[in-house]
């Protein structure tokens, strides 16, 4: 499980640091740094979410994987809030408090929204975690920097459990790397295949249940992509968009593969 004491530390001394911040930012004009310091908003998120996962033994397009997520996103919600009431009685409500949604569930508040779930695609690479909410892209894949370098990247999680359970091998990585995914590859076991999910396994209905239940705790956006293969049509993504309507996300990105010609990340093609 995970350790929740010193997650509930980290939250804490993450919001008291994002606070500072707005005081001490240089803003480029006078009405900004009025509306910034008004309503003290923030987005504290995460990122590593699928390597939790993985490492925890939950899938994540299946209803342990969405109990986890509402029991972790509620936690962080919670302690967020917490934090921001604690620095109200100290440091003074935000101006934006009166008639705000706070006031009226006699919450005090010193930030009017806490929580945004940002897409960490660089910064999650510096951690070499997993990005933002979004479950693996691959457990290999090809990755473009600076216009014309490719890096090869694999997963470290599912390298070090390969390892342990005895399947792994050059071999086998080889034709990861080809395929993105590993459903396709019986050598390795099912309860692996089952953990080690890829956006692309992964149908557009539960990349938005995710997504979904995320939001409920969540008062800003959330960036989560739901990545279609290149065969998707438009009625598909037609529906994707209506199912996140009627689930109530804030919004919703989506992306078909090969609809840009020098994407960042490939799977597949060039290994």
């Amino acid at each position: 499980d995970l350790k929740w004491d010193e997650l509930r530390e980290t939250i804490r001394s993450a919001v008291h640091f994002l606070d500072n911040v707005i005081d001490m930012n240089s803003y480029p004009k006078k009405k900004i740094e009025e509306q910034t310091k008004n309503t003290r908003k923030f987005g504290l998120g995460m990122m590593g979410f699928a390597d939790t996962l993985c490492t925890l033994g939950i899938k994540y397009d299946s209803e342990e994987g969405l109990e986890f997520a509402d029991k972790l996103m509620s936690f962080v919600k919670e302690e967020t809030y917490g934090m921001s009431s604690e620095l109200a009685q100290t440091r003074g409500l935000c101006p934006a408090w009166e008639d705000s949604d706070h006031q009226r569930a006699n919450r005090k508040m010193r930030n009017i929204t806490c929580l945004s779930l940002a897409p960490t695609g660089t910064i999650s690479l510096l951690a070499d975690v997993s990005a933002g909410c979004e479950p693996l892209f691959a457990i290999s894949y090809l990755r473009n920097v600076l216009g014309d370098t490719e890096l090869i990247h694999l997963n470290k999680t599912f390298e070090r459990v390969a390892k342990e359970r005895g399947f792994y091998s050059p071999e086998l990585i080889h034709k990861i790397a080809r395929a993105g995914s590993i459903q396709m590859f019986k050598e390795i076991p099912k309860d692996i295949r089952d953990v080690f999910i890829t956006a692309q396994d992964i149908s557009p209905e539960w990349h938005i249940k995710m997504q979904a239940t995320l939001q409920k705790h969540v008062d800003n956006s959330i960036s989560k992509t739901i990545n279609f293969p290149r065969t998707a049509a438009i009625k598909e993504v037609e529906n994707a968009y209506l199912l996140a309507w009627k689930s109530k996300c804030k919004g919703i990105t989506i992306y078909r593969d090969g609809s840009y010609e020098d994407q960042v990340i490939n799977i597949g093609e060039g290994y």
